[in-house]
């Protein structure tokens, strides 16, 4: 079952079209990597999934009914890009208030901030206020105000700015943690290297519109363009041949093309008719940036796009 649905979302500005005609949906429990460059519209779209703004066209559904802001509201975890902790209040106070807001009662708030404090090594920052903190501790701390009301949707907007490795890995395993439980995460960022590592499903979108979207592995294999890596025992000297052609060699490992016509079981039998010992034989998939910049170089060049933007 989709836990949400965007249909035909639209909001426009009076030059700008931030959202243009965007429709997706997200499984229950999926990882979805919601990507793009600075400005393409990724934030103005998740003000709309949250409520924050409401769309000039275009329908959201969530958990199969029209989404009600006033009532959805309750059973979504948004961390926005831009904080929104209360510099002067103390740590814990403000995770209190905010749990509350989110409709737990005090006693099963203290519960649950209590556990998440422990989890993340907090226990000691209950009387400090966000003016002391580091960017990364409030980070974490604004990453356990957001799950502390157990969320079935829970929203990240560039969830690792400003954390270090340790705390960076920490806060990926809570993510798989929570998926694995049933949580469905929209993962917003421009960091195409953190969705390959984390997201099953993923959209792209730039200047508003969306370029594709499907299942991360598909997405790839979609785009693959038969390169290969070999690994030689000792590089042959370089040969000619139909089935392949050479694009590079790095001491004793060439990146080859096979082309059109050819399997790699041929290239590998030719490649061993000359007496070569391969220790490696991989395909190399294009990566989401790759994939991201072709598919934005062939909009470019279609009239369409080259005349709204």
């Amino acid at each position: 079952m989709d836990i949400l649905q965007v249909q035909h979302l639209k909001k426009y500005y009076v030059n700008h079209k931030a959202v243009d005609d965007i429709s997706f949906s997200i499984p229950q429990g999926n990882i979805f990597g919601l990507l793009g460059p600075n400005g393409a519209g990724k934030t103005t779209l998740l003000r709309m999934v949250t409520g924050i703004f409401y769309p000039d066209d275009g329908n959201i559904i969530f958990r199969g009914k029209k989404f009600d802001p006033t009532k959805d509201i309750y059973q979504i975890g948004y961390m926005p890009e831009e904080r929104g902790l209360y510099k002067k209040m103390k740590i814990g106070e403000q995770a209190l208030y905010l749990a509350m807001l989110k409709g737990l009662d005090k006693r099963e708030a203290l519960k649950k901030i209590k556990v998440w404090f422990e989890k993340f090594e907090m226990q000691n920052w209950w009387n400090k206020k966000v003016d002391d903190l580091s960017k990364g501790m409030s980070q974490k701390l604004q990453f356990v105000t957001t799950v502390l009301h157990s969320p079935s949707l829970l929203i990240l907007d560039e969830p690792f700015s400003g954390l270090d490795p340790i705390n960076s890995n920490l806060i990926k395993e809570e993510i798989f943690r929570l998926s694995r439980e049933g949580t469905t995460i929209i993962f917003s960022t421009h960091r195409m290297e953190q969705v390959e590592e984390i997201c099953n499903n993923i959209i792209l979108v730039n200047k508003g519109k969306k370029i594709l979207d499907g299942n991360l592995k598909d997405i790839k294999v979609r785009f693959k363009e038969n390169i290969f890596k070999v690994g030689f025992k000792e590089a042959p000297d370089v040969f000619t041949s139909p089935a392949f052609d050479l694009l590079n060699q790095i001491e004793n490992e060439w990146s080859i093309r096979i082309q059109n016509g050819y399997e790699p079981s041929d290239v590998l039998r030719e490649l061993l008719s000359h007496n070569t010992k391969i220790i490696s034989f991989n395909e190399v998939l294009p990566s989401l940036n790759d994939i991201f910049i072709r598919q934005v170089e062939e909009l470019k060049s279609t009239p369409a796009f080259s005349d709204q933007y």
